[in-house]
């Protein structure tokens, strides 16, 4: 007898995985999505079991075995779904499936039903994806854009303290009324007037 495998304990654990993150949030995704409609038909056949449970009176639930699940994405579907899937950052995986599941739970659809709500929750999550991309970049321009000094504010205004010709968007109001005495205190800005 061989004592080699009594002295593997002190080896490291092999790694989890090899895979990339796009493969593993596909993976999960889909597993979901099979999870849920497997759960759904289950709910399906509770529900028409009860019913005819209610119209017959007896109870043969007992005496029935589980069926296998009868309904299955086509391949032609599967693809697509795999293909939004693939889209999906890992960041956003974990909100998807909360989402497809708040939905679940709100609508209790029918089992040809999940596959349209895991899409449009996977259609959200794009979306919300790309928003949040926009944000970002938009952010990334202002923290990146070239701030004006005082030294070119300088340069573009003129600082005289006397000066009163400065257009309002009531001056045909304040053409008609006395002029105020001006607070000498406070300095005016203006910028220089175009040739």
């Amino acid at each position: 007898m061989s004592l080699i495998p009594w002295f593997r304990w002190n080896e490291p654990p092999p790694r989890l995985s090899s895979r990339s993150p796009a493969e593993m949030v596909l993976e999960t995704l889909m597993m979901e999505l099979v999870g849920q409609m497997r759960e759904a038909e289950r709910q399906q056949r509770e529900r028409s079991n009860s019913v005819r449970k209610i119209c017959t009176g007896v109870d043969y639930s007992w005496l029935a075995s589980t069926p296998r699940s009868t309904y299955d994405l086509s391949p032609g579907e599967r693809l697509q779904l795999e293909d939004v899937c693939a889209k999906i950052h890992p960041s956003y995986c974990g909100p998807a499936i909360l989402r497809f599941r708040q939905l679940l739970a709100e609508q209790e659809p029918e089992v040809q039903e999940v596959s349209g709500l895991f899409r449009s929750v996977l259609q959200e999550v794009l979306e919300r994806m790309k928003q949040e991309e926009e944000a970002h970049k938009l952010t990334r321009q202002w923290s990146l854009r070239p701030r004006g000094s005082l030294g070119t504010f300088k340069s573009r205004a003129r600082i005289s303290p006397f000066a009163s010709d400065i257009r309002t968007i009531s001056e045909d109001v304040e053409r008609d009324a006395p002029r105020p005495s001006r607070t000498w205190s406070m300095p005016e800005f203006r910028a220089p007037k175009a040739n």
